[in-house]
């Protein structure tokens, strides 16, 4: 048995891309019309995870898109998704000048939570060892729900 992916259903493509791509840093590597199911499957992977060989690909992230609105709400019912980041301080503070909430900073210098537009989790934890603990961070309050 091998992990393949995590999907979650978004609401729309460019502000999810947006998020996704120009603020978390994931790279789209391939994309599915479905005209008959009118759907659109788009596939996201860290750019470390990135494969050329189907075979050996890393887990990635599935966006699926229906064409037909839906109302999706409470995004943590499935829990959250986990990256690991080089420098935790550096990418929240690259997410929050491009706008992101930090929803739990990394005041521990390890882990911190922010949402995508459709409100899943995602956690984002310190490659290796916890960098030392240091301010802003280390006194920032939690904001909203996590």
């Amino acid at each position: 048995m091998r992990y393949l992916h995590t999907m979650v259903r978004i609401a729309d493509v460019d502000k999810s891309l947006d998020f996704y791509c120009n603020k978390l840093g994931l790279e789209e590597v391939r994309r599915m019309e479905n005209d008959k199911g009118r759907f659109t499957l788009i596939f996201l992977a860290a750019p470390k995870d990135k494969s050329a060989s189907a075979a050996s690909r890393a887990p990635e992230l599935e966006l699926t898109y229906n064409w037909d609105p839906e109302d999706y709400q409470g995004g943590r019912n499935f829990g959250h998704l986990a990256y690991k980041v080089d420098d935790i301080y550096e990418t929240c503070q690259r997410l929050m000048d491009q706008g992101v909430t930090i929803n739990r900073p990394p005041r521990d210098g390890h882990m911190a939570f922010i949402k995508s537009p459709d409100g899943i989790s995602i956690e984002l934890l310190q490659e290796g060892a916890s960098l030392p603990v240091k301010e802003p961070w280390a006194s920032m309050p939690n904001v909203g729900t996590w």
